[in-house]
């Protein structure tokens, strides 16, 4: 930051910073009443609690973790299967269309296209 320093604007990075620590820290992600449990691989939302696939969560987390940051398919390939992997560019497609449907029903948040350029999670709460 530059001096001399707007304590507003030091006050929302700071609490920005603790938000993502706490994430990080805890492991686990509350959108409304959806709660994200990475070390168990759960979506939990009230009574129904759904433990999905390893690489369908992490890539769940991952664009709820940063809601409405656009993440092109390179990014979430190199981040999620990692830089060797042999799948290919529909990997991604299969998988988030598989997430639209298991959540499609869930009022919080939702999985958007961004046509040419990726993917990104929209919260609606």
């Amino acid at each position: 930051m530059t001096k001399p320093v707007d304590t507003e604007e030091m006050l929302l990075r700071i609490k920005a910073l603790l938000r993502r620590s706490r994430i990080v820290s805890e492991r686990k992600l509350t959108i409304g009443s959806v709660e994200l449990d990475y070390d168990s691989l759960t979506v939990t939302r009230g009574d129904d609690h759904q433990t999905l696939p390893q690489k369908e969560f992490y890539l769940l987390y991952k664009l709820l973790s940063y809601p409405d940051k656009i993440f092109t398919r390179i990014q979430l390939m190199d981040e999620i299967w990692g830089m060797e992997s042999e799948s290919g560019d529909t990997t991604i497609n299969v998988h988030i269309n598989r997430l639209r449907r298991r959540f499609e029903c869930y009022p919080e948040f939702e999985l958007v296209s961004v046509r040419g350029l990726g993917y990104k999670a929209v919260k609606k709460i």
